[in-house]
């Protein structure tokens, strides 16, 4: 039996309390090539930006170099990004929830909740949209990697960085592989107050996720309240332990001020 009551928790951001009250690669490609469409070649011209000016993308100490991409292997991207609608989010198929959320569903949300976030100062609101739209666009490749699969957090960042290049490959370089690149790398050494932010939706579409498949499914996940709780409890400890100083990324994202954000079950 599920249980009622409050569920709260410990968010650094305060925007995040205004979120509460097919064709295959082939064919695509052959409808490209036939009817010389012009959306295909605009698709391209987006993904190679300014190559000239980007020689290489660097990721995870790699560098890739800027040849610029055919239709093709545009259209091989998109194709990998589409496994990310298709890819179920690992720990709801373990919870055996019906018909769970794909990777593409859970960054969606997570970009709209930047979108619709209020304004911090200092803190790219745009940057934060895309950050949430690429964060685990390595899933495409990898899978959705969880601590209940026994890969080190090392090996995962491993196999994930090797993903991420062999993306941004398919783009051939230049500053539209490389925005993807620096975003994903920024999010995944939590490098910035955006990252910070984008990991703090990361915590709450979860939980968010979690309370509707409850209410829907009559199930107990528990567990991931429990743990989102314990991550958020362990950044406060971190940076509680930061000493004050201008310029600290952490301190600027300390400065928008903690936030209770209660989740009640109904």
């Amino acid at each position: 039996m599920r249980g009622t009551g409050s569920r709260t928790l410990l968010c650094k951001s305060s925007s995040l309390v205004s979120l509460l009250p097919s064709f295959s690669s082939t064919q695509l490609r052959l409808k490209s090539i036939t009817f010389q469409s012009p959306a295909s070649f605009r698709l391209c011209r987006m993904a190679t930006g300014a190559s000239s000016s980007s020689p290489s993308l660097t990721s995870g100490g790699s560098s890739l170099s800027s040849s610029s991409p055919s239709v093709s292997s545009t259209i091989d991207f998109l194709s990998l990004c589409h496994r990310l609608k298709t890819t179920k989010r690992a720990g709801w198929l373990r919870r055996d929830v019906k018909d769970p959320e794909s990777v593409a569903d859970h960054m969606y949300r997570m970009g709209v909740m930047a979108l619709i976030s209020s304004d911090i100062p200092g803190v790219d609101r745009d940057k934060c949209i895309k950050m949430a739209i690429v964060h685990d666009i390595a899933e495409a490749i990898v899978g959705d990697i969880t601590p209940s699969d026994g890969i080190s957090k090392t090996e995962k960042s491993r196999r994930e960085r090797e993903a991420l290049d062999h993306m941004c490959k398919l783009l051939g370089g230049g500053s539209r592989a490389k925005e993807i690149g620096d975003l994903w790398m920024e999010y995944e050494e939590n490098s910035s107050p955006e990252a910070k932010i984008v990991k703090d939706f990361d915590k709450v579409e979860m939980i968010l996720q979690a309370l509707e498949y409850e209410n829907e499914q009559g199930k107990d996940l528990d567990e991931f309240f429990q743990s989102t709780a314990a991550a958020a409890a362990a950044d406060d400890e971190e940076l509680n332990g930061l000493e004050d100083g201008s310029g600290s990324d952490a301190i600027v994202v300390a400065e928008c001020s903690c936030e209770i954000i209660n989740i009640t079950r109904l």
